[in-house]
């Protein structure tokens, strides 16, 4: 987890040498409880889970967020509505820091306890990033922890010049990303990090008398199991080493640029077609893109083109609108696959508009 700490050049808050250190978890969603955890310990002084403690924690995110923020939301306890979703920005889609400032000052007022900011760098309907210095800055006013989620565009910052997207990472207790999405591992691997291992250990161990031993007592072992929600651990570590040692930085970094540079090139395919528009940014590997028509032909271009069988692309809506998304992920695809999708799309426009 270092190793990858280092590729990604993150804070050295995370690494193992100082307070902080990452661990393998199974995917983000668990990632995203385990901080939820950590941030309720904080939030309460360690008594959130105390009967007759009458105080309402909450969550907040962008309206992007992934339903696995809600989802830990649930399990932790605080409710079917303890997600306040912040509005994003029509034009860029990621979380607006006044809306989320405006949030947490009402329930202040209200007696509620703000416990955990989620932003994203790369939603997972558009890859909109949300701007981490200024929601940073506001977590580090009110003190309320911070988890980065950046599930699928996390290994973008393998190279340099996409870094850009982590800036204000500095701020986050805690951020996660998943090797088994856009770093050519197996499913599943996460690699979450925290920058304070002590928070997230007294959230969540349980230490009967059958666990101790001398080597945990002394400190000469660090006890992932008090990292996590389960006790037992899968050995996932070693899938990822094979990824890390096989291709090396030059050859992740290569992959990276590749989905981009695929997908900037199906995006200028987009933008010449009249017919056609982007609905969002593409700063990774993702296109969002639709006809300059109604819902219903846009539904209906991606069920015709996906019958096809030689392409498969999903949709979302982004600004209320049905639309289309061509995701570049494998090490396969190639220039060509990209311009047959396109020359798909085009000629199956041509058949649904006559």
């Amino acid at each position: 987890m270092d190793w990858l700490a280092q590729l990604l050049d993150l804070p050295q808050r995370f690494r193992s040498t100082g307070t902080g250190g990452g661990v393998i978890q199974d995917s983000a969603s668990s990632a995203t409880l385990v901080a939820t955890l950590a941030a309720l310990h904080r939030a309460s002084g360690g008594r959130w889970r105390d009967v007759g403690v009458d105080r309402r924690y909450r969550a907040y995110t962008s309206a992007h967020g992934h339903s696995s923020i809600e989802k830990a939301a649930r399990i932790a306890g605080l409710g079917t509505d303890g997600v306040r979703s912040i509005a994003v920005d029509p034009a860029t889609q990621a979380l607006l820091p006044d809306a989320l400032r405006a949030a947490i000052q009402a329930d202040l007022a209200a007696g509620d306890v703000p416990a955990i900011v989620v932003a994203t760098i790369g939603t997972t309907s558009t890859t909109a990033v949300d701007p981490l210095p200024e929601i940073g800055a506001i977590c580090a006013e009110y003190g309320i922890w911070l988890h980065v989620d950046a599930a699928y565009a996390g290994a973008a910052a393998v190279c340099p010049e996409l870094r850009w997207s982590h800036a204000g990472l500095e701020y986050a207790d805690s951020y996660c990303f998943d090797p088994h999405k856009w770093l050519l591992t197996g499913f599943d691997c996460d690699a979450f990090w925290v920058a304070d291992r002590v928070e997230l250990i007294e959230a969540l161990t349980v230490l009967p008398e059958f666990l101790r031993n001398a080597a945990s007592d002394s400190g000469a072992v660090i006890d992932y199991r008090d990292w996590q929600v389960p006790l037992g651990r899968r050995f996932r570590a070693l899938k990822l080493w094979f990824v890390l040692r096989w291709y090396g930085v030059e050859g992740l970094r290569a992959h990276i640029r590749s989905g981009v540079a695929l997908a900037a090139r199906f995006a200028d395919r987009v933008r010449s077609d009249d017919r056609f528009e982007l609905a969002a940014a593409h700063p990774f590997s993702l296109v969002c893109f639709r006809l300059r028509a109604d819902d219903d032909a846009n539904a209906d271009l991606l069920a015709r083109v996906n019958g096809t069988g030689r392409a498969h692309l999903t949709h979302t809506r982004v600004d209320g609108r049905y639309t289309l998304r061509l995701a570049v992920g494998s090490p396969q695809t190639v220039e060509r696959h990209v311009d047959e999708t396109w020359a798909l799309l085009a000629g199956t426009a041509d058949d649904l508009l006559t």
